[in-house]
């Protein structure tokens, strides 16, 4: 039969040739020690700053120790959430898998991230330990600007569970 299939995470088509396309997933990650998406752009925006003194690309990269099975659906427009103070609050597309070797000599996995950093609908998330896969059904929306949430992302999640947002 000419149908596709799935077959993992990817799809191959039925007969003929195998024609495999991935579907998008992406990664859920806690954002350790910061404080707001604000925050988060301000460390991000030094990293930038601190590569380009040293000579280096500025790349904003985020250095995981698993590497991530699913690549190809990850780099398919896949996009690595950021979750603060536990509530998914915004996301960068993922540009990049590259492996990296630690100082310790540990392999690990550099996400490398687009610098734009988009700010989401915010949704409660309990806290996990390195990253999880996303399924695009289960990501937060963007927000849009001028969006009712207002300021208070903890409040725009209460109102949201009282069907009040």
């Amino acid at each position: 039969s000419g149908e596709e299939v799935p077959c993992g995470s990817l799809w191959r088509s039925g007969r003929g040739r195998h024609r495999v396309r991935a579907m998008t997933l992406h990664l859920l990650k806690l954002a350790v020690g910061v404080n707001s998406v604000e925050h988060l752009a301000e460390l991000q925006t030094a990293r930038l700053a601190e590569a380009r003194a040293a000579g280096r690309p500025p790349l904003l990269v985020h250095v995981t120790r698993q590497t991530p099975k699913e690549t190809a659906a990850l780099l398919d427009g896949g996009s690595l959430y950021w979750v603060i103070r536990g509530l998914v609050s915004a996301r960068q597309r993922l540009v990049a898998l590259e492996p990296v070797q630690g100082t310790d000599g540990v392999r690990r996995c550099a996400l490398v991230l687009d610098p734009d950093l988009v700010e989401t609908e915010t949704q409660p998330r309990k806290p996990h330990q390195g990253w999880r896969y996303l399924k695009p059904e289960d990501a937060p929306a963007d927000r849009r600007s001028g969006s009712a949430e207002g300021g208070d992302p903890k409040l725009a999640a209460e109102l949201r569970a009282l069907g009040l947002l």
